[in-house]
């Protein structure tokens, strides 16, 4: 028995229905392109000794949580970046302000891929890890962007306040 079939077995009964089924192994890729970039970029980190942070600010926490937010939004939610989840994802319709639903399709890793890109929750460790490995190698350029994108979350929120004061004085 090789180690395909091992694997296999291990797994099955995980999903008990055919409808239930999930692309585990997808989910296995996915989660082997995060840690290898992980992996890739503490390797570049060594080699060029940068070290992480002995305890992070409060305000990089403040600020990555903020940026995070927004451009995990930005990548799984927004029409613009639609072309970039299209070869993953299947539209659904608009989803109000300035956003839109889209499902996952096909099959694989296909489908694991499109899951990732279409959850802002899921998407946003990808983000967050991003930011982290920016703030060891770019600090100054990567704090400017994530407060390019913490004032873009906060312009979201005073829209989306403005415009219900609005209804609630058109009443």
């Amino acid at each position: 028995m090789g180690r395909t079939d091992t694997a296999l077995k291990a797994v099955q009964g995980y999903a008990d229905k055919a409808s239930d089924e999930r692309p585990l192994k997808g989910y296995a890729i996915a989660m082997s392109v995060y840690a290898g970039a992980v992996a890739t970029f503490a390797g570049i980190a060594r080699l060029t000794g940068k070290r992480l942070p002995q305890c992070p600010r409060a305000a990089d926490i403040a600020l990555m949580a903020v940026s995070t937010h927004k451009l995990s939004r930005l990548l799984t939610k927004d029409a613009i970046t639609s072309p970039l989840r299209a070869p993953v994802t299947r539209f659904e319709g608009p989803a109000g302000e300035a956003e839109i639903n889209e499902s996952p399709r096909g099959t694989g890793a296909q489908h694991a891929f499109g899951e990732l890109l279409t959850c802002p929750f899921c998407s946003a460790v990808w983000v967050a890890t991003g930011l982290a490995a920016g703030l060891v190698f770019a600090p100054q350029a990567t704090r400017f962007g994530m407060s390019v994108a913490t004032a873009v979350a906060g312009a979201d929120f005073l829209h989306l306040g403005y415009d219900a004061a609005k209804r609630l004085a058109n009443g």
